[in-house]
């Protein structure tokens, strides 16, 4: 009998909570076969079996568990049920002959083109839809998360099915009054009268329901108080046109994609031109020790995204070295694998600036916390489309707000409005990003 503890899973973590089981109590399973997912407060992580056998559970669903619990137990001693040697001998013949299968033609949905997250507190499931469908950031971000599976459509009755198509009613998740859950006329016609009342639903319901805050929750929350106690957070605000990214993104997207194997996002052009910034002004690439300030030559850029149990800031190491296609690859990589929760400790540690962006929200301004111990964090928001004044002329420019919080303490007025502006500078004239200067004036030596 093979006992299943649960290992160490980081510095100055002790207790993580079992979060499901992804095989049956009293079933055979193969070695290093994922038998349940742990978290703890920072990650999740993964169980694997040891030797091949009957699996016992010992530990329940949501029970927490110190470092060095037992989990489970394997009866390695067991004898294979002969359904899983034919499962096995199955898994690993190779058929004669293949045929091919007939697929319905899918109808995907389309990726939104959002931005990346508040880095604040709220957490969006990884097949949301965007609450707006303004262009405003490419996906939590960047533009190249895959696309999400289609979904089933609810059935629907012949009659109703023509109202949803003639008012553009959505259906996604109305719950059906007919037999078998089928949505009827009447539930599209009351969907109609009471827009955001789930049909099915009983009106003027008071329940409540309890959830058990989550290890990653209970880190996010002290995290966040921790930031606004210990440190003398303060925002600056500016604005920066969006049009000369956006020309150039249109332009250049289908070619770099082509050439790169990864589409082309706004976060590279934020990533690249915070990288020149944070050069320039050192002490927003810095944070307080103790009584040492501890300044850094390199750029590991934090980047803020909602997962599905909530938030987490990868780290993007050494941006300021890497290239455009490079910055969007790890971004991707990243994005992708918190999506999936599968985000190591030691690529959540760490980090020396963060970007966040409360777009895909349709947030317009917001004022976003410090990722302690950090010292500054940018904050994008949803590109808008408004009237500017431009040499004397009144046109209409897509706009972005943009908010620096940064601890008083290390950074003052005038860094913090600095770098800003110099983000700014670099945002709206991409051409400086290639060497952070003019090249008419490096030509000259100006």
């Amino acid at each position: 009998m093979i006992e299943l503890k649960v290992p160490p899973v980081g510095e100055s973590i002790n207790e993580v909570t079992l979060i499901k089981w992804t095989k049956a109590d009293n079933t055979w399973v193969e070695r290093d076969e994922v038998l349940c997912e742990l978290e703890s407060e920072k990650a999740t992580f993964e169980l694997n079996a040891e030797q091949a056998g009957i699996l016992i559970h010992v530990a329940k669903e949501g029970q927490d568990l110190k470092i060095g619990d037992l989990a489970c137990r394997i009866d390695d001693k067991a004898e294979r049920p002969a359904s899983a040697t034919v499962a096995e001998e199955t898994s690993n013949s190779e058929p004669e002959t293949t045929q091919p299968a007939t697929a319905q033609p899918a109808n995907p949905q389309p990726v939104s083109d959002k931005p990346v997250s508040d880095n604040l507190i709220t957490s969006k499931p990884a097949n949301s839809q965007p609450a707006s469908d303004k262009p405003a950031n490419p996906q939590p971000v960047s533009d190249k998360l895959p696309n999400p599976q289609p979904s089933t459509s609810p059935k629907t009755t012949p009659l109703a099915s023509q109202i949803i198509a003639d008012k553009h009613v959505d259906v996604r998740d109305m719950k059906g009054s007919g037999s078998l859950g089928r949505i009827t006329k009447n539930d599209v016609l009351a969907a109609m009268q009471k827009p955001g009342v789930t049909i099915g639903t009983v009106l003027g319901n008071r329940e409540e329901k309890k959830e058990k805050m989550s290890n990653l929750r209970k880190t996010i929350s002290r995290r966040l108080v921790d930031a606004k106690n210990s440190t003398a957070m303060l925002t600056t605000f500016n604005e920066v046109d969006m049009g000369g990214i956006m020309d150039l993104r249109n332009k250049y997207k289908d070619v770099f994609k082509e050439k790169h194997g990864v589409g082309l996002g706004f976060m590279s052009f934020f990533t690249k031109a915070c990288c020149i910034a944070l050069q320039e002004w050192r002490s927003v690439n810095a944070y307080i020790d103790g009584e040492e300030m501890i300044f850094h030559d390199y750029c590991d850029i934090s980047i803020a995204v909602s997962a599905p149990k909530g938030l987490v800031v990868p780290v993007i190491r050494n941006a300021e070295s890497m290239s455009m296609a490079e910055i969007e690859k790890s971004v991707v990589e990243l994005a992708t694998k918190a999506k999936e929760n599968k985000l190591t400790i030691e690529e959540m540690t760490g980090g020396t600036f963060t970007i966040t962006n409360g777009g895909v929200f349709g947030s317009m301004m917001s004022t976003p916390i410090i990722n302690i111990p950090q010292s500054a964090i940018l904050g994008m928001h949803k590109i808008q489309e408004r009237p500017m004044a431009v040499n004397g002329q009144v046109v209409i420019r897509p706009m972005m707000y943009l908010a620096l919080s940064y601890d008083h303490r290390i950074i003052d007025g005038r860094e913090s409005v600095g770098f800003l502006v110099r983000v700014k500078e670099l945002l709206e004239n991409p051409v400086l990003l290639l060497v952070g200067k003019d090249p008419t004036k490096l030509l000259l030596e100006l």
